[in-house]
C-alpha cells in the first residue's frame, strides 16, 4: 500500500470538500426556509414599532453566550434596546426555566439556544399573556412548548437544508430574517467572528456549513474590531487561527464563566467597549479557567477510581461534585475508557448529571429507554443533561446498562487513520497542506497516521512534573522526535507501531514539524 506523501496528502483532505453545496458564502441557504421564522419576524417588527420590552433568554455554555451576545450586538445596531437574561447553572438551572419565567413580566420573549424543551416555562409564560418566540438546535421532544413561532431545524416539518447548526447560528439566521422584515443595511457577514466560536465550541459536525462558516470566520477574529478579539489576538499572537486554537484556547475560557460562576461575565467580556473592559474581564476568565482546571483534576480521579470496567458505560456519582465541571469529566472518562460516560453531583437528594459519548449510539435516544426515572433531560447524539432523584441512580443504571448491550460495538468512535505515513515527506509544506484545509472537527477530523515498525532509539520525560513522554525513534533510517502529552509510562517496546497528527512547533522563532502521539498500538 502506497504510503501518505504531501501529493496524497492534498488529494485525501481536497476530496473531503468536493460536493460542498456551500463552499461560498453567496451559496449558504437562506433563513426563509425555516419554519416559523416568518410569523416571528412579523412579530418581533410589531413589538419593535410599538415598543414593547423585548427579553432575549439565554444559556450559560459558549454557544448560549454567543448567541446572546449576537442579539445582543444586531438590535444594538439597529438602535432598539432589549432586555436578556442568560440563567445562572445554580440558581435558575437550563434554560427557559419557571424560575426565569417569574423576573419577566410583559413583552415578547426570544429564546437563543434553548427553549425546545420548557413546557412547564411556556404555559406560564402563556398564563402571562407573553408571546414566546424559539430558537433552538436541540432534539425536539414529545412535549412542545406553547410558542408562537419555534425555530429549530431539528423540527420534523422544517426545510432548512442543513440540519446539524448550533444555537447561535439559528440566532444569527433570526437577525438575518429581522433584517429583510425591515429592509435595513446591515451585513451579516460581521458576526462570523463571534459565529464561529459557537460552532467550533458546540462541536457540531465541521463540514458543508459550518466548515465555511467557519472558514470565513476564523479570518474575521484576525482583524475583528472587537475588543474582546483584540484582546485575544494579543495574547494569542498568531499569524492565522485555526479551529483548535478556539477550540483548546478562546472556549474553555469562555466556558469558565458559566461553568464556575455567572456567564454575563462572559457575555460583558464579547461586549467589551473598551480595552479596560476586555482587560478585566479577561483577567477573571482566566481565573475562573484556572479554578475550573484544578476542581475538574480533582473530580476526575475521584469519578475514575468508581468506574466498573464491565459497565458498558462509565456511570458513577458523587455527594456535592461541583455541576460546573461534570461535563468536561464525563467527556474526559468517555475517551479514557472508550465508552459513554455519565456523571452526576448529587445534592439535597437530587443528581443532576451530564452524559458524553463519541459513539455510534444516540445519547439522547438512550437516556429517554429512563425517562420514567428523570426529572428532566434534553440535548443530542453526544451530549445530554439529565437530572433525577438520587435513590434511582442504581435503577438507572442498570436500564443504561442494558441498553447499550445490543450495541457493544459503537460505543465508541475509534479515530481513522489517512494510511500509513512517509516520515520522510513530513516537513513545514506538508504542514502547510494540512493547514490549508482548516478547520478541523467532528466528521473532518484532523488528519492522524499510523507509522508503522519505528525502533525506539529513547526516550524522555518532559515538564517540571515529568509527565509528557518524549520519544526519538527510527523509521527507515530516518531520526524523529514523537511527543505524548500527559503520559509518563516508560514501559514502551522496542519496535513499536504508532498513530500520531503532525503540528507546528514555533520554538523561539524557528518552526519545525512535531509529531504528536495520539496512540501507541
Amino acid at each position: 500500500m502506497s504510503k501518505i506523501t504531501k501529493n496524497r496528502l492534498f488529494e485525501l483532505l481536497s476530496a473531503r470538500h468536493l460536493n460542498n453545496p456551500y463552499s461560498k458564502l453567496a451559496d449558504i441557504p437562506s433563513p426563509d426556509n425555516f419554519k416559523d421564522i416568518h410569523i416571528a419576524t412579523k412579530r418581533i417588527k410589531k413589538a419593535i414599532l410599538e415598543k414593547e420590552t423585548i427579553t432575549i433568554v439565554g444559556d450559560y455554555d459558549v454557544d448560549g453566550v454567543v448567541s446572546t451576545t449576537i442579539m445582543l450586538d444586531f438590535f444594538n445596531t439597529i438602535g432598539v434596546k432589549v432586555n436578556h437574561i442568560i440563567p445562572n447553572r445554580f440558581e435558575h438551572g437550563y434554560g427557559l426555566s419557571v424560575k426565569i419565567v417569574d423576573l419577566i413580566d410583559d413583552g415578547l420573549v426570544i429564546t437563543v439556544d434553548n427553549g425546545i424543551s420548557a413546557y412547564e416555562a411556556s404555559v406560564k409564560l402563556k398564563e402571562k399573556n407573553i408571546d414566546l418566540i424559539i430558537t433552538d438546535h436541540h432534539t425536539v421532544g414529545t412535549q412542545i412548548p406553547l410558542a408562537l413561532a419555534i425555530i429549530n431545524p431539528k423540527q420534523h416539518d422544517c426545510n432548512f437544508e442543513f440540519k446539524d447548526i448550533c444555537g447561535a447560528q439559528v440566532a444569527w439566521y433570526l437577525c438575518a430574517a429581522i433584517k429583510k422584515e425591515l429592509n435595513l443595511d446591515i451585513n451579516m457577514t460581521k458576526f462570523l467572528d463571534l459565529l464561529c466560536v459557537a460552532i467550533i465550541a458546540d462541536i457540531v459536525p465541521m463540514t458543508a456549513l459550518n466548515y465555511t462558516l467557519v472558514k470565513q470566520g476564523l479570518k474575521k477574529i484576525k482583524t475583528s474590531s472587537r475588543e474582546a478579539f483584540k484582546r485575544l489576538n494579543e495574547v494569542m499572537s498568531k499569524e492565522f487561527l485555526v479551529s483548535d486554537d478556539i477550540g483548546f484556547f478562546i472556549a474553555p475560557k469562555l466556558n469558565s464563566a458559566g461553568r464556575m460562576d455567572d456567564a454575563s461575565v462572559a457575555l460583558s467580556f464579547l461586549l467589551s467597549e473598551n480595552a479596560f473592559n476586555a482587560n478585566e474581564t479577561l483577567s477573571l476568565l482566566d481565573e475562573l479557567n484556572n479554578y475550573r482546571k484544578t476542581l475538574q483534576e480533582e473530580i476526575s480521579r475521584k469519578a475514575d477510581s468508581k468506574t466498573d470496567k464491565n459497565d458498558n458505560a462509565v456511570i458513577v456519582w458523587g455527594e456535592n461534585w461541583h455541576e460546573g465541571v461534570i461535563g468536561i469529566v464525563a467527556s474526559k472518562l468517555s475517551n479514557a475508557h472508550k465508552k459513554p460516560a455519565f456523571i452526576f453531583s448529587i445534592h439535597n437528594g437530587i443528581a443532576k448529571g451530564s452524559a458524553r459519548a463519541n459513539a455510534n449510539i444516540n445519547l439522547y435516544d438512550v437516556i429517554t429507554k429512563a425517562k420514567h426515572l428523570l426529572l428532566g433531560y434534553g440535548g443530542h447524539k453526544n451530549a445530554a443533561g439529565l437530572s433525577l432523584d438520587a435513590s434511582n441512580l442504581e435503577e438507572f443504571k442498570t436500564i443504561i446498562n442494558e441498553e447499550l448491550e445490543s450495541s457493544k460495538d459503537d460505543l465508541h468512535i475509534e479515530p481513522i487513520t489517512l494510511g500509513e505515513l512517509d516520515v520522510s515527506s513530513v516537513d513545514l509544506d506538508f504542514i502547510s497542506i494540512i493547514e490549508q484545509f482548516e478547520p478541523y472537527g467532528l466528521e473532518n477530523h484532523r488528519p492522524i497516521f499510523k507509522i508503522s515498525n519505528a525502533t525506539l532509539v529513547k526516550y524522555d520525560l518532559l515538564g517540571k512534573d515529568k509527565n509528557h513522554l518524549k520519544l526519538t525513534l527510527n523509521c527507515e533510517g530516518v531520526i524523529f522526535e514523537a511527543l505524548k502529552f500527559n503520559d509518563s509510562n516508560t514501559n514502551i517496546p522496542q519496535n513499536l507501531d504508532l498513530i500520531v497528527s503532525i503540528s507546528k512547533n514555533e520554538f523561539r522563532g524557528v518552526v519545525t514539524p512535531q509529531f504528536l502521539i495520539q496512540d501507541i498500538l
